[in-house]
C-alpha cells in the first residue's frame, strides 16, 4: 500500500508468545469478526523464480546498496530455510555475519508467513493484487510471478487453515485502464475457481473482494465516480462474477465535497478508511493514531447497511523510500502502545472486523511480522527497539482474541515481552 496521509489532527483522542501452534481453522464463510492483515507479497531477489532482481528492496533492481534502499525494516531471517535466504552483498550484522533477505516468490516463505499467522491467532490476509502488475498494466512482465505467488498464498491458506481474499490496488493505473484490467483479472480468478476455494473469504455466500483506490483527486490513484460506478455495477450484477465489495480509500470519506462520490461510496458493501499517517499530538508531544472519527464512521456505515472495517497500524516510517533524513517521517511505535491504543478504541465501539496494516510492509515501516532489532550496520533502519521480533504478531493476536471475545480491551498492553 503506497499511500499515506500524513497529517496532524487536533482531536481528543502476561503473555510469553503463542500458546499453541494449533490454532483452529478460520471460518472463511464470513468476513464479519475477522482480523485480517494486508499482505504485499511484492518482494523479489536475484536468483529467485521471478528473476527480476531486488524488487521492492531497492530502487535499482540490479543492485542493493545503502543509497538505493527503499525499505525501513530488516526482516528477522533466523527461521528462514537455506533456500529462502538470498545473500545481500555488502551488508552484514554487527558480528560481521553475511546478511540475507527473502523473496515473496518462494512457496516456503509464504508458507512460513501463514504459519506465523496461525500460531499467533491471526485470521488471514488481504492479498494485494496491484493492477500495474496485471495483464494490461505497465508492469505486466511481473504478472507470472504475481500469479505464482497467489497460488502459494492459496496453498498456504489451505495448509494452515487461514482465510484470504484479493485486494485489488489501482495505484499507478491510468483511469481508462482500471475497469478493463481489474474486471478481466476477476473473471480469470472466478473462472479458474480460485474465488470458490474453501479458504477464500466469503460473505453472504459471495466471494469477498477489496478495491483500494477510492481516494478523491489523488495523483497516484486515478479513480473517478464514473469508473467507481462501473466497477460496482459489474461486481453487484448477479452471476458468476458477483462479489461482496469492500472499498478502501480516503480517511475523510464522509467529508468528500463531491455528491457523486458521496453517492457511490454508500453503494459499497463495506468500507475501510486508510488511517495510516493520521495522527494527533498530545500535550507532551506524543503522537497517537487519530481515532476521533471512528464512531461517526461506524454510525454512517451502519446507517447504509455497510460493514465498517477500520484500519489499525503499528507505526510508520518511509525515510529510505522517500530519500528523507533518518527519522524525518517516523511515527514511533512506542513499544506497541501506539497500536494497542487503537485496539482499545475499537473495543469501546464494539468493532470486531479489522484491517491490520500491514503484515509484511517494511517499505513503509508498518510491518507486524518478525523484524530484527539488530539490522545490518550499512544503511539506516528502524527496529523493534530491542523487543522480541514476534512482539507485534503477539499484540495483534491478543487484540484479535479480545475483540472476538467481546472483552473490554484495557488502555495498557496486557501482555509482556
Amino acid at each position: 500500500m503506497l499511500l499515506v496521509t500524513l497529517a496532524l489532527r487536533g482531536e481528543d483522542s502476561a503473555g510469553t508468545g503463542p500458546k499453541s501452534s494449533l490454532v483452529g481453522v478460520v471460518d472463511a464463510r464470513s468476513l464479519r469478526g475477522k482480523v485480517m492483515c494486508g499482505y504485499q507479497g511484492w518482494f523479489r531477489c536475484p536468483g529467485d523464480s521471478a528473476k527480476q532482481g531486488w524488487i521492492h528492496w531497492s530502487r535499482d533492481s540490479g543492485r542493493l546498496v545503502p543509497e538505493t534502499l527503499t525499505f525501513e525494516m530488516w526482516p528477522d531471517m533466523t527461521e528462514y530455510a537455506a533456500q529462502e535466504r538470498f545473500t545481500v552483498p555488502g551488508f552484514s550484522g554487527v558480528d560481521g555475519a553475511q546478511s540475507c533477505l527473502f523473496s515473496s516468490d518462494q512457496p516456503g516463505t509464504v508458507q512460513r508467513h501463514f504459519e506465523w499467522m496461525r500460531n499467533y491467532g491471526i485470521d488471514g490476509v488481504w492479498l494485494q493484487h496491484f493492477l500495474v502488475d496485471l495483464r494490461g498494466g505497465p508492469l505486466q512482465d511481473r504478472y507470472v510471478s504475481r500469479r505464482r505467488m497467489l497460488e502459494n498464498v492459496r496453498a498456504a491458506a489451505q495448509e494452515t487453515g487461514r482465510a484470504w481474499a484479493i485486494a485489488f490496488d489501482i495505484a499507478g493505473m491510468p483511469t481508462d485502464k482500471i475497469f478493463e484490467v481489474l474486471t478481466k483479472e476477476w473473471r480469470v480468478l472466478a473462472d479458474e475457481g480460485v474465488t470458490q476455494d474453501g479458504r477464500y473469504l466469503h460473505e453472504g455466500g459471495l466471494p469477498v473482494v477489496q478495491i483500494w483506490g477510492f481516494y478523491y483527486q489523488d495523483p497516484h490513484n486515478a479513480m473517478t465516480a464514473r469508473v467507481a460506478n462501473q466497477l460496482i455495477d459489474f461486481l453487484k450484477a448477479p452471476g458468476a462474477y458477483q462479489a461482496y465489495l469492500v472499498g478502501g480509500g480516503d480517511w475523510a470519506w464522509r467529508r468528500n465535497p463531491d455528491p457523486e462520490w458521496q453517492a457511490f461510496l454508500r453503494r459499497l458493501d463495506a468500507y475501510s478508511p486508510w488511517n495510516v499517517g493520521n495522527v494527533s499530538k498530545d500535550s507532551r508531544g506524543v503522537l497517537h493514531a487519530s481515532t476521533g472519527c471512528w464512531a461517526e464512521d461506524k454510525r454512517e456505515c451502519d446507517k447504509h447497511g455497510m460493514l465498517w472495517m477500520p484500519v489499525v497500524y503499528p507505526g510508520f516510517n518511509w525515510d529510505n523510500l522517500q530519500r528523507l533524513p533518518p527519522g524525518a517521517s517516523l511515527i514511533p511505535r512506542r513499544g506497541g502502545e501506539f497500536m494497542w491504543e487503537q485496539f482499545h478504541a475499537l473495543s469501546k465501539l464494539g468493532a470486531n472486523s479489522v484491517y491490520v496494516a500491514m503484515f509484511d510492509e517494511v517499505d513503509e515501516g508498518t510491518a507486524i511480522f518478525k523484524v530484527t532489532s539488530t539490522p545490518p550496520t550499512q544503511g539506516h533502519f528502524v527496529t523493534y527497539d530491542g523487543l522480541p521480533s514476534d512482539w507485534y504478531l503477539r499484540l495483534v493476536g491478543e487484540g484479535t482474541r479480545m475483540l472476538r471475545g467481546k472483552r473490554a480491551i484495557p488502555p495498557g498492553i496486557p501482555i509482556r515481552p
